[in-house]
Order: C-alpha cells, then structure tokens, then sequence
C-alpha cells in the first residue's frame, strides 16, 4: 500500500506511505489516493480529513521512475496517465468535509497541488515548496486550476514560470498555506484547527464548501440570487435550526 488511513475521532488520517521516495506520486498512489477520496466522500460520519506524508517530506512531487516510464508513452498513454491525476485531485477538492493538508519537508510539484486542493494547509516552518516543472521541461498542468484559484494569476505566473523553491512564509503570503508552526508543534496546530471545526455544522459546511465553488467565477450580479437561495436554504434546515436553538438559549 502506498497510503495509509487511520480512523480517530470521524477524522481520516491519510498518510502519503512511499518514504524512500519522499512521497513522490506514482500510477499506484494516485489510483489509492483516488480510491480513498471516492469512499470518503460517500461517508457520511466523516467531519474531516488529514493529510501527511511519512518520514522526510510531505510529497516531492512525481517518482523519478514514474517519470521514466512516462518519457516512452505515446501521447494517448500520457493522456490516460494525466486523466487519471487530475481525477485525483478533483476527488480530494470535492470532497464535502474539511480537508488539512499537515505539511513537511519538501512539497513539490504535485505536493504543492496537495496544499492547494486542501481548505487548511498548515506547513512547518522549515518546509520548501515549489511548481518546480519547467525544470523538467514539463509544466504543472493538472495542478493549475487549483493552485491558481488558491494563489491567483500573479504569483502562478512567477512560481510556473521560473519553477523556484520558496519557504513557508512565502506560501503563507500568496495563500498557498495559511498557517506556520515549528515542525516538533505541527501535529498540535493541526489539532487546534480540528478543534475548530468539531463544533461546526457539518452540512453547514459542506455547503460552505460548495458555496465557494459554485460562485468563484461569477459577477456579484450572478452570485446574488445564488447566495439568497443558499442561506434561506440554510435557515430553514435542521442542522440550522438545531444549532440556532441552542445558541439562543445561552
């Protein structure tokens, strides 16, 4: 097995498990990562989700023997290939619970698509990031719809364009991380933000979620009726007005 998943209080602890290789992806990986996604998101006593990697790094990107294999595939294999990637991605982005992406070491590449399909990426202070393709003559193609809607044009113009590696404040000031800790403190920052959302609504927040994705391209103008519908939907369902009675009575 390449990942492993822990079950702990209705959170999935998923752990990137190839540490000889720090966690670079290969066909195996992602075709577990996207197996996991799929059943986690059709389980309905899930509030959320970890991810981390074992031993040195959190994920370096695509696994040099991976990568081998790739240079002889035709164009239809490469296709098949990057399909199957960038189903990966898409399953972890949508899946309904928080999901915090635990970071160390080295992200690189498809590792720093990792941080940007999570809603909450919490990085070491000693972490290195970087869309370090163009390296390699490639580009981070399957990882850009996310990376750009998490850091913007500018800064994935810079980061695509010159492939450079940058530390975890840099992330944090483009958005791509939104906490730093001291790498011994990591596990004790993500708790507090698991914490955090035990006390929210779970379908509040999976709303939430969806809410982001369903206007993220539109008008204020086309957003406005949307976002009404959204919180008289809201309002009127049990979770809500549950939760709403109780903070009343206090």
């Amino acid at each position: 097995m390449t990942i492993s998943v822990q079950r702990l209080a209705n959170v999935d602890y998923v752990t990137l498990n190839r540490p000889e290789v720090r966690n670079a992806f290969n066909e195996h990986l992602i075709a577990e990562m996207t197996a996991w996604a799929d059943r986690a998101a059709a389980d309905s006593s899930l509030r959320g989700v970890v991810i981390s990697g074992a031993g040195a790094s959190f994920c370096a990107g695509a696994d040099v023997a991976w990568m081998a294999k790739m240079a002889g595939y035709t164009r239809d294999e490469n296709l098949r290939d990057a399909r199957a990637a960038a189903a990966m991605f898409a399953a972890i982005d949508r899946l309904p619970m928080p999901v915090i992406a635990q970071i160390h070491g080295a992200a690189l590449g498809g590792g720093a698509g990792l941080a940007a399909v999570a809603d909450i990426a919490v990085a070491a202070d000693d972490a290195t990031f970087g869309f370090t393709e163009v390296k390699l003559g490639l580009i981070p193609a399957v990882i850009a719809p996310y990376v750009v809607a998490k850091i913007g044009q500018s800064a994935a113009r810079e980061l695509f364009i010159t492939g450079r590696r940058f530390g975890a404040e840099h992330a944090r000031h483009i958005g791509l991380v939104h906490a730093i800790s001291p790498a011994n403190d990591l596990y004790d920052r993500v708790n507090k933000y698991l914490i955090e959302i035990a006390v929210n609504g779970p379908e509040a927040m999976s709303a939430a979620k969806a809410l982001i994705r369903q206007i993220a391209n539109l008008s204020i103008a086309e957003a406005a009726p949307i976002t009404a519908e959204a919180i008289a939907e809201r309002r009127v369902s049990a979770e809500a007005q549950r939760m709403m009675k109780g903070f009343l009575k206090k």
